[in-house]
């Protein structure tokens, strides 16, 4: 049996690759993809038994090699992120691999695969729809300037600060607007995919990070677009969080 790798972290892709081989007899490992494009174009050109695809890639999502192409070759999928709704792999009769990956897990999709013994068509369209990321994240912050009201889109927002006991919102084009909501209350309401919690004072978009430089005791110093005249210095304590953010 052919097997393809689709993955751009090279040490996930060679620990699958080794695994696979050596736990199995019929199965060999005939290409490992890094991208979007290069699977399409391998797709294109050549057919295997069954396909290991990590979801998220250095050029896009995996999901749009299969849009651009008919494939009926059995998916198995890998992922980091447990909040994708993974019900949509087992309706389509796909299996998932939760990062990182253990040898019995992986040993099971195999299992499952075989027992399968034939080529499945996925329905690709809900596929793609149960796997969107399901939230309540807050996508407007209803602000006032003097006598009117303006709904501030989440995508506008640079970053959220508390100054002498009020809690401020910072628009990308630097203008403030004063909150009701505590910055407690904020982090529990924004995508922390997008927003980190820095300091005591400060909640910022990725987006609005110009700059950062190394800082005593571990800590990490942000230079924020558009500026502030408060320092924004990653807490000690939520250092390394910080880092793995900007890393996921």
């Amino acid at each position: 049996m052919h097997v393809l790798i689709i993955e751009d972290e090279s040490l996930a892709a060679n620990w699958l690759r080794t695994q696979i081989e050596q736990s199995t007899k019929d199965m060999t490992v005939v290409a490992v993809l890094d991208s979007v494009s290069a699977s399409v174009d391998w797709l294109q050109k050549n057919q295997v038994d069954l396909i290991f695809s990590d979801i998220h890639l250095a050029d896009g999502i995996s999901f749009s090699i299969f849009e651009r192409i008919a494939i009926s070759t059995p998916i198995i999928f890998t992922t980091a992120y447990d909040h994708y709704a993974i019900r949509a792999f087992q309706v389509n009769s796909i299996d998932y691999l939760l990062k990182p990956i253990d040898t019995e897990a992986l040993s099971a999709s195999i299992e499952k695969y075989r027992s399968l013994h034939t080529n499945i068509q996925p329905d690709w369209k809900m596929l793609v729809s149960g796997l969107q990321p399901k939230n309540n994240y807050q996508e407007r912050f209803l602000v006032s300037t003097g006598q009117k009201l303006k709904s501030l889109p989440i995508i506008d927002i640079a970053y959220f600060f508390a100054d002498n006991k009020l809690n401020f919102v910072c628009d990308t084009n630097g203008r403030t607007y004063i909150l009701d909501q505590t910055l407690d209350k904020l982090e529990q309401v924004v995508d922390p995919g997008t927003f980190f919690r820095i300091n005591r004072q400060f909640i910022v978009s990725f987006g609005a990070i110009q700059d950062m430089l190394h800082y005593s005791k571990s800590r990490v110093k942000l230079t924020l677009h558009p500026s502030t005249e408060h320092d924004t210095i990653v807490s000690a304590e939520r250092s390394a969080a910080f880092k793995a953010w900007l890393n996921r």
